[in-house]
């Protein structure tokens, strides 16, 4: 029998913690095409705030990578989140009419979700931050790809959901996978149980994050 590699680990460790967010009421709201307006322009404004945020995050990553070809594909995804993403929020804002300087991102559960993952990336080393963006990029693309096989009224909802099954934001999920697995092959036991940690730490403030829109 083949051994479990170190995503897989990861993610039975911390399957009631990623079937919680899978099933998030905001998840399911997608899904039913239920997600008010107010409630997704709220998202929004909390979501575009933590992809800026993401930036640095990834930028910790770059910093701290061992080759190349590492320090290549997160130079591709720093520029995807600066042209691609946090321009679809631009557009996005601009068609609303949403000022998000006029929101407050200061929501206890949205500042815990940024300042908490920013810590986990600036504190630790590259496979910290990878851990915890396998967290948030696997989960979004997990839930995304069965959302996107229902119907979606408002297009701009759409238009993110399409987003993250765009088969170059599936590739950025795989390659942190793959990343884990890569450096599990020579872990030691109690590195592999911290990563595990960080990866249950990163989707407990995801679905913390996700209640902000209700709130």
């Amino acid at each position: 029998m083949a051994a479990e590699c170190l995503s897989d680990r990861i993610l039975r460790e911390n399957d009631t913690l990623f079937r919680t967010m899978l099933n998030h009421r905001f998840v399911t709201d997608v899904k039913n095409d239920r997600l008010s307006k107010e409630g997704f322009e709220r998202y929004l404004v909390y979501e575009g705030a933590f992809v800026d945020s993401a930036i640095s995050i990834f930028a910790y990553a770059a910093a701290t990578a061992k080759t190349m070809p590492q320090k290549r594909w997160l130079i591709a995804v720093l520029d995807a989140l600066a042209n691609e993403q946090i321009a679809y929020f631009e557009r996005t804002f601009a068609s609303r009419g949403i000022d998000p300087s006029s929101s407050d991102t200061g929501v206890v559960e949205v500042e815990a979700f940024r300042a908490g993952m920013l810590e986990i990336a600036s504190r630790g080393g590259f496979l910290d931050t990878v851990a915890a963006m396998f967290a948030a990029e696997w989960m979004y693309w997990t839930w995304s790809k069965e959302a996107a096989a229902h119907p979606i009224s408002d297009p701009l909802l759409k238009e993110w959901v399409d987003m993250h099954v765009d088969p170059n934001f599936a590739a950025q999920a795989q390659w942190l996978k793959n990343e884990l697995d890569v450096a599990g092959e020579t872990l030691e036991e109690d590195e592999k149980a911290r990563l595990s940690a960080i990866f249950g730490r990163a989707m407990q403030l995801e679905i913390d994050f996700h209640d902000a829109p209700y709130l």
